[in-house]
């Protein structure tokens, strides 16, 4: 079989199409599979993984329509199945999956703005559904491929080689992080497009978080994010006004992954490096506001949720519509009116559940 991923819809949903794949490579350890991506970070991610035979990067967002066109001709007819990662409801990854022409077309069917946006363009396709997890979808649409049933589903996979492993430790020995030194990542961060940055918690809350987490337990706090997030580390380095906030900025998706590994705990938004940090094993704290929380919590890890747990909530569906709030009073109140009472609270649940404070390591 020749068999190609379609993983166009971000780094977070990549990731949780790895338990799917590594079930595919298991039951088809002879078939092709290559990986249609326009992210880097996906590439980063994917070009690592065993299971994958090619990953094929193009442009989409800064490459010609013209040339995109000719791009996705160019892999006319060379598949037998093509595979649209979950969620992506979107007309132009369904319009590409049709055009690259493949017999067996796999996809989701939405509840939300299905046909609008051209899903019936695929030909093979599983009901969505709201109770089940992303990992979920994906994997249910491997079984319908294989014509199988799994008895248990992975978890995600991110894999780091030695270059990577060294650049973290020579990163966290430039700091001077020792051994026994509570370290807690955080990332204020999250998508931007169609208001997607309406999930983030306040970067001034982070800050305020950041100083009574040193105060209380003397940690490091390491600032992730991408070179677009900077503004928003800067603004909580501000606020914790203390050296022990350190901004993280690496080369490479997998250079940040490595560093991560580090942490204790990684408190962040709804955000594709939470699932990094689920990839990673990390316990994690999740700041979820509108986002439906079956379809984004962290995958097989440790966690636990800061939510206000709304009556309006969740309200956020996939779809390629804006992100909007309905609300009268408070618009994204579910964000907006989460303090750091209820984060922290949180964290110290974390740390006296998973960890003696004199012997973390």
């Amino acid at each position: 079989m020749k068999i190609l991923i379609i993983a166009l819809s971000g780094i977070g949903d990549a990731l949780l199409f790895t338990p799917a794949l590594q079930k595919l490579r298991q039951a088809s350890p002879n078939s092709k599979i290559d990986v249609l991506v326009m992210y880097k970070g996906v590439k980063d991610i994917y070009e690592k993984l065993p299971q994958v035979n090619n990953v094929l990067f193009h442009d989409f967002l800064n490459e010609s329509k013209y040339k995109s066109l000719l791009f996705v001709l160019s892999l006319r007819k060379k598949y037998d199945y093509t595979i649209n990662v979950y969620p992506s409801n979107r007309k132009e990854y369904n319009l590409i999956s049709w055009l690259i022409g493949a017999k067996h077309r796999f996809a989701v069917k939405y509840l939300r703005k299905d046909f609008i946006n051209l899903g019936f363009l695929n030909n093979v396709r599983i009901e969505e559904n709201d109770k089940l997890h992303n990992v979920e979808e994906n994997f249910f649409m491997i079984q319908k491929l294989l014509q199988e049933k799994f008895d248990s589903i992975p978890p995600l996979q991110i894999e780091l080689d030695s270059n990577d492993l060294i650049y973290a430790n020579d990163f966290l020995n430039e700091l001077k992080i020792q051994k026994d030194d509570l370290v807690v990542g955080f990332h204020p961060g999250c998508n931007t497009l169609k208001n997607h940055d309406k999930r983030r918690w306040e970067a001034k809350k982070f800050g305020e978080l950041a100083k009574i987490i040193i105060h209380n337990y003397d940690a490091k706090i390491l600032l992730f994010g991408g070179q677009e997030e900077n503004k928003l580390k800067e603004e909580i380095k501000i606020v914790a006004n203390n050296p022990n906030v350190i901004n993280v900025n690496t080369f490479s998706l997998s250079n940040t992954a490595a560093v991560m590994k580090r942490c204790d705990v990684f408190i962040t938004n709804d955000s594709s490096l939470m699932h990094v940090a689920a990839a990673l094993k990390l316990n994690v704290i999740a700041i979820i506001g509108p986002t439906n929380l079956n379809y984004i919590y962290p995958w097989q890890t440790n966690y636990k949720v800061a939510s206000l747990n709304l009556d309006c909530s969740p309200c956020f569906y996939y779809s390629p519509k804006p992100l909007t709030c309905s609300r009268n009073d408070i618009k994204f109140k579910c964000i907006k009116e989460l303090s750091v009472d209820l984060v922290f609270e949180k964290f110290e649940d974390m740390i006296e559940e998973n960890f003696t404070l004199k012997n973390l390591r």
